[in-house]
């Protein structure tokens, strides 16, 4: 398999409501955007910082960006930035694990052969993207060395975060790779503050849900863990790149229950997983306001709508 020569992609995730951020992005854009098209980081969307982080790792004809049809005004816009079918409209939206496994089945399609693929949520703050983008470039040469696993970047914790996921890595690193990789023992979802204090002491990481791997990989584990979710695509696959092909989703969304990636197919595929270490990374996952202010307070940063926003909720 010549897998030295094949370039990656980047599948960015863009398709989520953002009901927990509602409060804060509703008072920043004034309407009910979700958070990545809004315009937190002074003038720039979650979704266009990712997008610039994402060209760090591959150039911009190798982005598909996955959204939700619900969304098209705040979107409108992508269609004509983007290369040629790599916007993926789902008919609405019905949580990570069909947004990724349509999008992975786009680019199978787009690249004419498996791929290795890096996988970008777009609701993320990273303070200094080219020392994010080097972890995840070792997580893609580990998954060329490795193509049997999909490799999560994980981010060493540097406190006992309860609203995080964590993984606990394997203290022993798998053995012949030139860059450290880690089996996954388990992981743990919004720990207890307890468990949580134990699992920072023994070096576990906060799990940033940044993976790389090739298509076929992430489409096999998924064949494996979870064979429904695959087969409930079979209808799509031979509409993709064709005129029918939004009516071929309508039909598959129609029958599908909202699920995430994580639930259906990490956490039982475990044995497919290693996680590679982002250390001296400020990373934060911005799920809520909470979140965000957080990260104003620790940086110091004063964005332009900061005053109006404390104005509010001081009245």
């Amino acid at each position: 398999m010549p897998m030295t020569a094949t370039p990656p992609w980047a599948l960015l995730l863009a398709g989520g409501d953002g009901r927990r951020l509602k409060p804060l992005t509703r008072q920043i854009a004034g309407d009910p955007r979700p958070k990545q098209f809004c315009a937190i980081l002074d003038g720039e969307t979650l979704l266009h910082r990712t997008r610039r982080r994402a060209e760090l790792f591959t150039r911009p004809d190798q982005h598909v960006v996955v959204v939700s049809r619900e969304h098209e005004p705040y979107y409108r816009e992508l269609a004509g930035e983007l290369a040629p079918d790599r916007l993926v409209e789902q008919p609405r939206n019905a949580g990570t694990a069909p947004g990724i496994v349509y999008s992975l089945l786009r680019i199978r399609e787009l690249a004419h052969d498996d791929a290795p693929v890096a996988i970008f949520p777009s609701d993320h703050y990273v303070a200094d993207d080219g020392a994010f983008i080097t972890a995840v470039m070792h997580a893609l040469a580990v998954a060329r060395a490795r193509p049997e696993f999909v490799v999560l970047l994980g981010v060493e914790a540097t406190s006992p975060e309860t609203e995080y996921g964590w993984i606990d890595p394997d203290p022993d690193p798998l053995p012949l790779l030139n860059e450290p990789a880690f089996p996954i023992r388990r992981f743990w979802e919004k720990p207890s503050l307890r468990l949580a204090q134990r699992l920072f002491e023994r070096g576990a990481l906060w799990n940033s849900f940044v993976m790389v791997g090739w298509v076929d990989t992430f489409l096999g584990l998924t064949r494996r863990v979870a064979p429904d979710l695959l087969t409930a695509f079979d209808p799509l696959r031979p509409a993709l790149g064709g005129p029918r092909e939004a009516e071929a989703a309508e039909r598959v969304y129609a029958a599908l229950e909202s699920s995430g990636f994580s639930e259906r197919v990490l956490v039982p595929g475990t044995d497919g997983l290693l996680t590679v270490r982002a250390k001296s990374v400020d990373w934060s996952d911005w799920g809520n306001p909470q979140r965000v202010m957080a990260t104003v307070r620790r940086t110091g940063w004063r964005p332009a709508w900061l005053n109006r926003v404390e104005l509010a909720s001081a009245g």
